[in-house]
């Protein structure tokens, strides 16, 4: 599956003007912050690491599957890609400037989500941004729906949103579209900032 995936993907994003735009504005709002380098979570085949690399970004790539990092490590050997957990991530806190999941919490059970950007928000730097990729339930609730890998879920766009607040993240903005003539469902995109951190007091004279 994951090699039928690698092939159906690596030219996904050329037929999608608004998702290359709303990729684009979160390279331009993280480079303005200065914050440091940039990790696709999820990577899955990499050529999102790639797109954002070509946009101008430090980035690595990091997905759960080791399939899925050596196929990216073959389509990419410039790129850095490693095996690791989106919610238990090898990195220390505030590492990163910036966050693309692009579709990659899909199949993350709601019960489990706020783990995840619990993990999201430790590892950005204050101000870092945070973009999210996912099926956007078109204002029902929460929907698991059967995806060619597993059970997958439909977030409302405000209700996923709500939960990354929760986690200590600030909305810049947001993006829905239609879905196109070989998709599904709605796809949403919400892009965050994560809040500042209280400073420690400085050491005493």
């Amino acid at each position: 599956m994951a090699v039928l995936y690698a092939d159906l993907a690596r030219e996904a994003l050329d037929a999608l003007p608004l998702d290359r735009a709303v990729i684009a504005a979160f390279a331009d709002l993280t480079r303005a912050t200065g914050a440091g380098p940039v990790a696709e979570l999820g990577c899955g085949p990499g050529y999102v690491t790639a797109h954002l690399r070509d946009l101008g970004l430090d980035v690595r790539g990091i997905d759960l599957s080791p399939v899925m990092i050596d196929l990216a490590r073959a389509a990419h050997p410039d790129l850095r890609f490693d095996l690791g957990s989106m919610d238990a991530l090898d990195l220390a806190d505030g590492a990163l400037g910036g966050i693309v999941s692009w579709y990659s919490v899909i199949h993350t059970p709601p019960s489990e989500l706020p783990a995840y950007f619990a993990e999201f928000s430790r590892v950005l730097a204050p101000r870092g941004t945070l973009l999210l990729g996912f099926f956007e339930s078109e204002g029902g609730p929460v929907e698991a729906f059967d995806h060619k890998v597993t059970t997958a879920y439909r977030w409302p766009i405000d209700d996923l949103a709500a939960l990354a607040r929760e986690a200590g993240f600030v909305e810049i903005g947001r993006m829905l579209r239609e879905p196109g003539e070989e998709e599904r469902f709605r796809r949403g995109h919400l892009l965050m900032r994560a809040a500042d951190r209280p400073r420690p007091p400085a050491p005493a004279a």
